[in-house]
């Protein structure tokens, strides 16, 4: 079993993802020595506050619209408890496994900053349930991005009080029936509990995280798909010379560019350089141009989530002086999304130009005109009576037409709450679900290219040789498509073969197996 230990200040990518996608059993995290004492040294803060009777928004004091409102010392335990139970009010399908995990695990990491105020016992609870694969329902609407994301938290906590719904060992249940057969026992929330656990970003951040992992995955996806189609349409290699590039050196236009080059290494399809068809249309010649240019996009989205992930965006934040032990609560805004819905709302736009390039060499791919005679019409010998992948490209552009309108950004637009003292929101969880949709089309695009541009390579062989050789890069890509879809002869079912193409995408096997062949 390996062991993740957080601090509030180390966290990575990779870890989040690892942490989010293990089986039972496979991770644990646990916190750092330093970083349980610094836990423990704000929950003491919290419980000095109390004893000298200070008044402190959200440990003495009401939420939101409520922040003039005094509470007794003796109602600051039912003041917490309050927060999860009337804040838990998200709607719409819960998250999956991963993302709720994800979830989990940066709110732990942001609250073991210890500029929160929480106990420890009560944030080992919440990496008790983590560890032991009890993952609390958290429906994926109700977020506004600004106090942080109220909703979808409010229900990842309530399981620490025995409240809400758990997916546990595949089973849907009531926390408090999962926390018995774990061995574990609810708690009764002290000072500052509630509001720690609820008041943040952490919904947007792990959506930032994964999704901008899963882009970085897409973004080679795109790359092969556009090689292989190139050279199913007997396209040059030529416009991504080196040279050429380094004349406009975006630095992910010059790396994109390289890419290419090495997934088209020693490829027998593409035209020679003394070919009088000297140049291809902008879908294949200006990839590096195009992909470079969300690469830059993913770039962003990854130095933006890289900050947030080790940030303390809850609210209010306690501060100690070490030299005097004064205390000092101070109410901020670091619970404010807009980095993150820009960041989300960029990232959306930028992968939806995947989809709009692709379909568009989909389209050059089944067109004879466009293709210079090169594939047959709509990719099939006897067309007319067969109509071939006609209807591939329809889907593809239904896909690329539904991902323009996903792309407009949420981020622009804001709705005032709590009677008007939250009067400008980030509407991040909204941006970031979008993404995710963007993404789910993106990956069914490019897995339509990828299966036409396999079909297209056999018709190139027809013409130039069986035992021609593809790039070092396209090659596996091509012979892993070929394991279980055929050459289409003639019309037959073919989503079927459509979905194996889009499992190998979505699973990283294409790009893994690419790679690997290519460092060989």
């Amino acid at each position: 079993m390996k062991t993740i230990l957080i601090d509030g200040k180390s966290l990575t990518f990779e870890q989040v993802w690892q942490v989010a996608h293990a089986a039972a059993g496979e991770v644990t995290v646990a916190l750092t020595e330093a970083a349980q004492a610094r836990v423990n040294r704000a929950a003491d803060a919290v419980q000095q506050l109390l004893d000298q009777g200070r008044v402190a928004y959200g440990i003495t004091t009401g939420f939101g619209a409520f922040k003039n409102k005094v509470i007794s010392t003796d109602q600051v335990s039912q003041l917490q408890h309050n927060i999860l139970v009337s804040h838990a009010v998200g709607v719409g399908d819960p998250y999956d496994v991963p993302m709720t995990r994800a979830i989990m695990l940066i709110r732990a990491n942001t609250l073991s900053s210890g500029h929160s105020g929480i106990r420890l016992s009560t944030l080992q609870l919440l990496l008790d349930l983590l560890n032991a694969g009890i993952h609390p329902t958290i429906p994926q609407k109700g977020s506004l991005g600004a106090s942080g994301d109220l909703a979808p938290l409010s229900h990842m906590a309530l399981p620490l009080i025995g409240h809400g719904d758990v997916l546990y060992k595949g089973e849907r249940m009531s926390s408090a029936a999962a926390l018995a057969a774990a061995g574990l026992s609810p708690i009764t929330l002290a000072a500052k509990e509630g509001l720690a656990l609820t008041n943040g970003t952490t919904v947007m951040c792990a959506i930032g995280v994964l999704e901008t992992m899963r882009a970085e995955r897409i973004s080679q996806v795109a790359d092969i798909a556009g090689c292989l189609s190139l050279e199913a349409l007997h396209g040059t290699d030529r416009a991504f010379d080196a040279r050429i590039h380094a004349l406009r050196p975006f630095p992910r236009q010059v790396e994109c560019a390289a890419y290419l080059r090495r997934l088209l290494a020693g490829s027998q399809f593409v035209r020679p350089p003394n070919s009088p068809n000297v140049q291809d249309a902008y879908t294949l010649r200006c990839i590096p141009q195009v992909h470079g240019a969300v690469r830059d996009a993913i770039a962003y989205a990854r130095w933006a989530f890289e900050i947030e992930l080790n940030a303390v965006t809850d609210n209010p934040l306690i501060f100690i002086d070490d030299a005097t032990g004064e205390i000092d609560v101070i109410s901020g805004g670091n619970f404010h999304g807009e980095p993150l819905a820009i960041a989300m709302d960029y990232l959306g736009l930028a992968m939806t130009e995947f989809g709009n390039i692709s379909e568009r060499r989909c389209m050059r791919l089944t067109d004879e005109a466009s293709n210079t005679n090169t594939l047959p019409a709509f990719l099939t010998r006897d067309g007319g009576l067969n109509s071939g992948f006609m209807i591939v490209q329809y889907t593809a552009a239904a896909l690329a037409t539904e991902n323009k309108v996903l792309a407009h950004p949420a981020s622009v637009d804001t709705i005032p709450t709590s009677a008007n003292v939250e009067d400008h929101v980030s509407m991040g969880v909204t941006a970031g679900l979008k993404l995710r949709q963007i993404h789910d089309n993106v990956e069914r695009i490019l897995a339509l290219e990828l299966f036409c541009a396999a079909q297209g390579i056999d018709f190139r062989k027809q013409v130039i040789g069986a035992d021609k050789q593809l790039g070092r890069g396209t090659q596996p890509a091509y012979d892993l498509i070929r394991q279980r879809v055929p050459v289409v002869t003639h019309d037959q079912i073919l989503y079927r073969f459509m979905e194996f193409v889009r499992q190998n995408v979505v699973s990283g096997e294409l790009v893994e197996r690419v790679n690997r062949k290519m460092a060989e």
